[in-house]
């Protein structure tokens, strides 16, 4: 069975670029007379090798109070409209007209929906009312690369048919205002919000998907989640997850590689989550890696945030807009909430 392909990827960022610094400032007036130690915790912003994110709304929504409904439904609206354009964009630069696309995969975990963004996708973009609709919800950080894989398996179930797959987050509407823990002053210094979209078919030219490792760690639900509160999503981060990545990521990827039938050695392309620089050099330093190979995540870093299950994709962009093919093997990798990885081989 011949594997599926990336045949392209669509990018969409909302209209509101803030400059990482004004939202530092933004933070410290909000939080001046609030939050305790936040001298301390503003060094988060100069640290986070971001120089400027999008924001579904303007700085000064933020200061506001906001309900739980209020900001889900302005997910709902924005995150709608950021999957349109990113996925029209993924179907142009395809050449597959909408009457090919047989199913799609709608990630997701910064707003809820019913029916999901899909669905309401489907009609905006004209596809078929007979489209397979698999939206996943939940998966964080980890959702892009594990979105890639599933898309990937649907692909090779539909012959003649591509898959559209769709990652749309808008994490700065988690924003909590009376939460001054270090997780939320984290979560302000990294988050930002963005879609992306990628169409993969058996058919066409691009990175071949040839398989996957989905991993749960045991008793580890408190590393990395969301908290409902009455205003919302509230994160809930753990400040081990560099450490996590450093024990754990050589033996995952040893028992990924051994799976695959492959070496180690024998990867080349490394498609990494850009979670914050203080997990990409986790990346680098426990697999052994030049910073070189993974200087498209500190790009997409810096250029727009850290976008959760979307950025992923951003990497990916970036990273076959600059490197030529080599036909040997590349990773994704990114970690979720579980706490969970997510590990897809693939060769361009």
């Amino acid at each position: 069975m011949a594997p599926a392909k990336i045949l392209s990827v669509g990018l969409a960022v909302p209209e509101f670029q803030v400059d990482q610094n004004k939202v530092k400032q933004y933070i410290q007036m909000l939080f001046d007379s609030d939050a305790r130690n936040l001298a301390r915790l503003l060094p988060v912003f100069d640290h986070a090798a971001i120089t400027k994110r999008h924001f579904a709304q303007p700085l000064e929504w933020y200061a506001g109070e906001h309900t739980f409904a209020e900001a889900n439904g302005l997910y709902e609206t924005i995150a709608l409209e950021l999957s349109a354009q990113a996925a029209r964009q993924a179907l142009d630069s395809a050449g597959v007209p909408a009457s090919s696309i047989g199913a799609v995969v709608f990630i997701s975990s910064t707003g809820i929906a019913t029916p999901t963004i899909d669905a309401k996708l489907i009609s905006r973009l004209e596809l078929s009312g007979h489209t397979v609709r698999l939206p996943i919800w939940g998966l964080g950080c980890a959702g892009g690369a594990a979105g890639v894989a599933r898309a990937a398996e649907m692909a090779q179930m539909m012959p003649g048919k591509a898959v559209l797959l769709i990652a749309a987050e808008l994490c700065s509407l988690t924003f909590q205002r009376h939460d001054f823990s270090k997780s939320n002053l984290v979560g302000a210094g990294l988050f930002a919000d963005g879609a992306a979209a990628a169409v993969l078919s058996t058919e066409g030219c691009g990175p071949a998907v040839l398989g996957s490792l989905s991993t749960l760690f045991t008793d580890s639900e408190d590393v990395m989640g969301w908290d409902v509160v009455d205003t919302g999503l509230k994160v809930r981060f753990s400040r081990d997850i560099p450490a996590i990545v450093r024990r754990h990521l050589p033996v995952l990827m040893t028992e990924a590689c051994c799976r695959w039938g492959i070496e180690r050695s024998d990867l080349e392309h490394y498609i990494v989550h850009p979670g914050g620089p203080k997990v990409i050099e986790a990346y680098v330093e426990s697999l052994g890696l030049p910073v070189g190979a993974v200087a498209e995540a500190y790009a997409a870093l810096a250029q727009f945030g850290n976008m959760s299950s979307a950025s992923i994709l951003f990497v990916l962009s970036k990273y076959l807009q600059n490197r030529l093919p080599t036909e040997k093997y590349g990773v994704f990798l990114a970690l979720g909430p579980g706490f969970s990885s997510e590990q897809v081989l693939f060769q361009w």
